[in-house]
């Protein structure tokens, strides 16, 4: 079974109201948009170190990873 941890966060009344009489879910709303800033975060993580890691990246060829690859799947 998942684990789930209680997260609060306090909104002004009169937005609370109104999100109340539109029928906005607010828990889903929230969850949707902590995963949406989390995933744009990790990839803001994985393209500094795409940038970090670009130097030792650029002197291998693509033919070089082609070759890399195709030994990879030959030794399945």
């Amino acid at each position: 079974m998942a684990k789930y941890e209680t997260v609060s966060v306090k909104v002004p009344v009169e937005l609370k109201a109104r999100a109340a009489r539109l029928g906005v879910k607010t828990a889903e709303v929230l969850r949707r948009a902590l995963e949406e800033e989390v995933k744009r975060r990790e990839i803001e993580e994985i393209n500094a170190e795409l940038e970090r890691l670009k130097p030792v990246l650029d002197k291998i060829s693509v033919e070089e990873v082609v070759a890399m690859i195709r030994e990879d799947r030959e030794r399945r």
